[in-house]
């Protein structure tokens, strides 16, 4: 590993998380500590669904998208990474930062930072990168170890020299947001002033999907419980699935997919008295709004639990057919999840909501 420079230098940081809107809100923290530790400007390299969040995150200044192909399937062509890797050269950062799963290579990442001619690039990588990162930090994931992925983003500006001062996430919407998302609920006859619970079934992934009769199970049972609102969210391209849960659930439920800007749906999830969801990066929007929530959280990826909030997670398996073909996520697979479990009945869901409900009333 290459000496560090002194923390004076590292006044225009790049930071590359170039997967979705979740894992930006799981990098936040480490972001911020570089910011806070170097007083630097923070860019932010992520991808199109990745950059939504962006705007709510106060630890990052600049942002730049593309849908890198070694991330996404839809990624851009070579010719467009060409001119990425000019534009970042006349950036001129000092360093670079790039935030990985266990299962993702940095060094696509890397070979881009190399070409751009940033001086200091911190990456953890299996093989020896050699040139491509000038602070090689092995990855010990998974086989050794897991951690939560803010932990493991943690470690990784902290060998830049970044002090931890602050975990937590925060999302901030503006007053003129806050207003639109009242009258909004308003002309949907749901008050702030009394309590609703949300649902969330939409997946970005079709093996993290949870049933839609059980769905509409679950929100009876609610409905019959509690005796309060169900607002179904989701995407504007999952409208169609929230639409046919709620009116499968019946009178107090409503489906408001697509109807809310991020800002919107930040206040909309704050207030609520609860969300149930399957893991997607609604599940990380409420842990920053501390919004008590169950998951029905398919076994994929072991880091991307709720992080320092009220939660109860209801694990279930992957169908074989659609498992990952990736080595190390098999292996994954293989040790921790290898006994098969059901999709949870309803009637679980409703008691880890009664159980998380109480604690909160205490």
């Amino acid at each position: 590993m290459f000496a560090m420079s002194e923390p004076s230098g590292y006044k225009n940081i790049l930071c590359i998380r170039a997967d979705n809107m979740g894992d930006v809100i799981m990098a936040s923290p480490a972001m911020r500590a570089l910011k806070n530790t170097f007083h630097s400007n923070i860019t932010l390299l992520t991808s199109k669904a990745g950059a939504i969040i962006a705007p709510y995150l106060d630890c990052v200044d600049e942002l730049m998208i593309c849908n890198l192909p070694w991330v996404q399937s839809t990624g851009s062509q070579s010719g467009e990474l060409l001119l990425l890797a000019e534009e970042i050269r006349q950036r001129k950062f000092d360093a670079v930062i790039i935030f990985t799963v266990y299962s993702q290579s940095s060094l696509p990442a890397a070979m881009l930072a190399y070409m751009a001619d940033i001086p200091v690039r911190v990456a953890y990588a299996r093989e020896n990168p050699y040139q491509l990162s000038t602070h090689w930090i092995p990855d010990p994931e998974p086989y050794d170890t897991i951690r939560h992925q803010v932990t493991r983003d943690l470690a990784l500006v902290e060998h830049l020299g970044a002090r931890i001062s602050d975990q937590q996430f925060h999302l901030k919407s503006n007053n003129a947001e806050q207003k639109s998302c009242q009258k909004l609920l308003n002309d949907l006859g749901i008050s702030l002033n009394k309590p609703y619970i949300m649902l969330h079934p939409g997946v970005s992934e079709l093996k993290r999907e949870y049933p839609a009769d059980q769905w509409i199970e679950i929100g009876k049972a609610i409905i019959q419980k509690y005796n309060v609102p169900i607002l179904v969210s989701g995407a504007t391209s999952e409208h169609e699935l929230a639409e046919m849960i709620a009116n499968g659930i019946g009178t107090g439920a409503l489906s408001v997919a697509g109807r809310f800007s991020i800002g919107e749906f930040i206040f909309l999830l704050k207030n609520a008295q609860a969300l149930i969801s399957v893991n997607t990066g609604t599940i990380h929007i409420a842990a920053a709004t501390q919004t008590p929530q169950v998951v029905l959280y398919a076994q994929t990826n072991p880091q991307h639990t709720p992080w320092n909030s009220p939660h109860r997670i209801i694990e279930y398996s992957v169908p074989k057919s659609l498992r990952s073909k990736n080595a190390i996520i098999r292996h994954v697979t293989e040790k921790l999840y290898a006994e098969e479990i059901a999709f949870p009945a309803p009637a679980e869901v409703l008691m880890a909501l009664d159980s998380l409900l109480e604690e909160a009333r205490r």
